[in-house]
């Protein structure tokens, strides 16, 4: 698989503050790679880099090897919108192709194709200021893929969006991954990022902290949790084996497993008593272990290395 982005060891400080610090990671062609953090982590640093937006301290980015990174191939969704209030849709878009070296004819269909497809057809003379909030994040959504770039970077993309909304800009998110198209995508809505992302890069205080696939992420750092619906004892539960802590709700008691445990083996240890109307199993979310970082947590700690 091509690598299109790398970014190598890279420094960036703000005065007395290391807002970076030895962030290395790549981005293949045709994957949706997550950029994850808390606020504060670092993760608009980095993507500022990389966009040529501020110049690292330290380290090194290039686009297929190359460190000059060619800008009409690359695609940008900033988490802060500016699209120009009171200029027409087609203007816009047109404006930001052009600014691309990307052909005017074309421009001009890909902008009508995807205003079709966005629910937006009809609306290419009207001013961004008349549009909602979610129709304007589909167009400079639009505005970010209307020149084929190579390399797309989405900061928070499902920003104010309603569901069905969100389901048109996965379904075109996946697609120009198999197209070939490299995302770097950053968010905080993890279910998300579950559904959508190849690999992650998860940040905390301007260091990495979890890299690698979402497959081996979840194995590595996400342990078992059992779900009984039942008017069950909460300190009986506590007491099975190998369960770390309990959560409980009404009737329904949550329990976190310990790491390495053989999920078909510990249903067995259950004891025949207990009163369950139902019972599932399944790894802890990508949420949770988000949570867990951002709260200095210990399913890291626990695991006693800092790298995926």
């Amino acid at each position: 698989m091509e690598t299109m982005l790398t970014v190598d060891n890279l420094g960036k400080k703000f005065k007395d503050k290391q807002a970076i610090q030895d962030i290395s990671f790549d981005v293949q062609k045709g994957e949706i790679m997550a950029i994850l953090g808390p606020n504060g982590a670092g993760k608009s640093t980095t993507i500022r880099n990389i966009m040529g937006i501020m110049y690292p301290d330290d380290g090194s980015i290039s686009f297929r090897g190359h460190e000059e990174i060619p800008r009409h191939k690359i695609g940008y969704l900033p988490e802060e919108r500016g699209l120009y209030q009171n200029v027409k849709v087609m203007d816009i878009l047109l404006y930001l192709a052009e600014l691309k070296d990307y052909p005017l004819k074309k421009a001009k269909e890909r902008a009508l194709s995807y205003l079709k497809k966005f629910d937006l057809e009809g609306l290419e003379n009207s001013s961004v200021e008349e549009l909602s909030k979610g129709m304007g994040q589909k167009v400079q959504f639009i505005s970010s893929i209307i020149h084929e770039p190579e390399l797309l970077i989405l900061d928070e993309p499902f920003s104010g969006l309603d569901p069905v909304s969100q389901d048109l800009f996965k379904t075109e998110i996946r697609k120009l991954a198999e197209n070939g198209t490299a995302i770097l995508l950053s968010s905080h809505q993890m279910n998300l990022v579950e559904e959508l992302c190849d690999r992650l890069f998860m940040m905390h205080n301007g260091q990495r902290i979890i890299y690698g696939d979402m497959d081996d992420v979840k194995e590595r750092y996400a342990n078992f949790k059992c779900t009984i619906h039942g008017k069950n004892e909460r300190q009986e539960l506590e007491h099975l084996p190998d369960v770390e802590r309990v959560e409980q709700g009404d009737n329904t008691f949550v329990l976190y497993l310990a790491k390495d445990v053989h999920a078909v083996n510990w249903l067995k240890t259950l004891p025949d008593h207990l009163n369950v109307q139902e019972l599932s199993i399944d790894r802890i979310s990508l949420h949770e272990i988000f949570i867990d970082i951002a709260t200095d947590g210990n399913i890291v700690q626990r695991e006693g290395a800092a790298h995926a």
